[in-house]
């Protein structure tokens, strides 16, 4: 157990276009060895090509797609004895937000368009109509939770 405080937590700053936290906290993940202006760049073109394709406000999509993939309980391995549980744990709020956008960020880069932009938007819809790589990863996460629902009183 570690005797040091723990470190503040920093407050995100809203992205300059839709003034959300949540946002800002998406073009973060996306970005790469520091390069906001061109994470920034691919997410505002990512809600251009929804709004083309679905005719809906792409931070509409956007925000339905992210509340649609987060999961509401995650496997810990915890070792009692000389064996290893997967011990369904319930996730904080925060974590659940990472998570979600996460996942949508690692799924979207295995789609087969040409740009990222494109591949964005592609997850994005898809998670916001409930189908797709990512809702299948929260639905898999949550039947393993279930599956090891025995354990749970092995929670610490």
């Amino acid at each position: 157990m570690s005797r040091r405080k723990r470190p503040a937590e920093r407050a995100i700053q809203p992205d300059s276009k839709y003034k959300s936290v949540l946002v800002s906290e998406f073009i973060n993940g996306i970005m790469r060895r520091g390069q906001k202006s061109l994470s920034e760049h691919i997410f505002y073109k990512a809600m251009d090509i929804i709004e083309e394709r679905t005719g809906k406000p792409g931070l509409e999509i956007f925000k339905k797609a992210v509340e649609d993939v987060k999961p509401v309980l995650e496997i810990k391995s915890r070792r009692v004895g000389g064996a290893t549980y997967q011990v369904p744990v319930e996730v904080r709020e925060e974590r659940r937000v990472t998570l979600a956008i996460r996942w949508l960020i690692q799924y979207a880069k295995l789609h087969k368009e040409n740009n990222m932009q494109e591949k964005l938007a592609s997850e994005l819809i898809a998670a916001s109509n409930r189908e797709g790589a990512t809702i299948k990863k929260k639905e898999d996460t949550h039947k393993m939770a279930e599956a090891n629902k025995a354990f749970a009183h092995f929670k610490w």
